[in-house]
């Protein structure tokens, strides 16, 4: 009887997101659209554009966010396995056949700050922005983080735990390098 009620709950959690996705008025999914639980979208009412393509699947307790004044376009056939975050206030652009790992986060801005002579001020409510874009055919592995104002050219491949804070151009493979020492 749980396994029942637990199904009917992820059932309407479900159907509520891609309420909020289909009901938007500056939302368009172009085709399929596969969502796991726990999902959570937030979409402005004064957002510019949210363009899903074909064959979006998206697993477990991943965030979309959409501020006003943004655009999220997504191209067909993208991956986002458990945890994804996308944090959109200025634009973010996702190639198609593009796969993300647990865990990536995509920011398009900042917080704003200024060192002082007093040390630091970091404004909670005030950003820099700058866009991002993801090319086609990508890998973001598990852990990624992508920061605003970066190009990742089409066929890269980033592996996991690296933060990309600068371009990267087309067919590299990017991965952390780490001194190990055994002891």
């Amino acid at each position: 009887m749980t396994d029942k009620i637990f199904t009917f709950f992820e059932k309407l959690d479900r159907q509520k997101q891609l309420s909020i996705i289909k009901n938007h008025r500056n939302v368009a999914v172009n085709g399929s659209l596969k969502i796991g639980i726990n999902n959570k979208f937030i979409l402005y009412p004064d957002l510019k554009k949210v363009s899903i393509g074909n064959g979006f699947d998206i697993r477990n307790s991943v965030h979309i966010i959409v501020q006003n004044n943004a655009t999220l376009e997504i191209e067909d056939n993208v991956f986002m396995n458990n945890f994804c975050s996308v944090n959109c206030l200025d634009s973010i652009k996702i190639g198609e056949n593009t796969l993300f790992g647990e865990n990536v986060k995509i920011y398009d801005h900042n917080h704003k700050y200024e060192r002082t002579e007093n040390g630091l001020k970091v404004s909670h409510s005030e950003f820099t922005k700058a866009p991002v874009i993801i090319g086609k055919n990508c890998w973001l592995g598990s852990n990624v983080t992508v920061l605003k104002g970066v190009t990742i050219g089409d066929n890269c491949i980033i592996g996991s735990g690296c933060t990309v804070f600068e371009d990267i151009p087309a067919n590299s493979t990017i991965v952390n390098k780490q001194q190990l020492k055994f002891l």
